[in-house]
């Protein structure tokens, strides 16, 4: 199966998920982070902002806060990507297609947290296999940046329904450290 049929299949189980069940399915992604040592060990976080059923990060992001880490998400800027901290959602504004985005043109707001190469990087995407493999949204945004970043712990999240036998990969994608799922996680 290729990427848009599979995109188009996860997209399709993303909208049929209620509410309560894409909560609860994140929730027990998070939890099994927030144990795992990785995350102990982090003094920092790079995240998402989730959008449109995604595994929701917000409820995990006030947990990073609150266990004392800097927490940093992703701007688009062109072609390309950067983190920047954040220390509360009100230095958030909607960007490309809608998704929260640091606000980044009022100078002290935010800072820029490309230089932290150890953070535990938390990774979107739409379908996955076992090995890891993974399909994003198309832009390349995360495998350009984790070329360059090469550092940081990976750890993909993602519903047990957007795990498939295979996905098609390139050369250039890289796979994730972990991959976290409501039910377990594949290293």
């Amino acid at each position: 199966m290729d990427k848009k049929a599979l995109r188009k299949i996860v997209f399709s189980r993303r909208r049929e998920a209620s509410d309560l069940e894409i909560r609860e399915k994140s929730r027990a992604i998070f939890e099994q982070i927030t144990q795992n040592d990785s995350y102990r060990n982090a003094s920092s976080v790079f995240c998402y902002m989730d959008h449109k059923h995604e595994v929701m990060t917000r409820e995990f992001i006030e947990q990073c806060w609150s266990d004392g880490k800097k927490v940093a998400v992703p701007k688009v800027n062109g072609d390309i990507m950067n983190f920047y901290y954040i220390e509360y959602f009100g230095q958030l504004e909607p960007g490309i297609m809608g998704i929260l985005e640091p606000i980044t043109h009022c100078p002290g707001i935010v800072r820029n947290a490309d230089h932290d190469e150890h953070a535990l990087f938390i990774i979107p995407g739409v379908a996955f296999d076992e090995k890891r493999h993974r399909i994003g949204y198309g832009g390349g945004y995360y495998d350009k940046y984790q070329a360059e970043h090469t550092q940081h712990t990976t750890m993909a999240v993602t519903f047990e329904f957007q795990i498939f036998d295979s996905v098609p990969f390139d050369a250039h994608d890289i796979c994730p450290r972990y991959l976290v799922t409501e039910k377990r996680i594949i290293q």
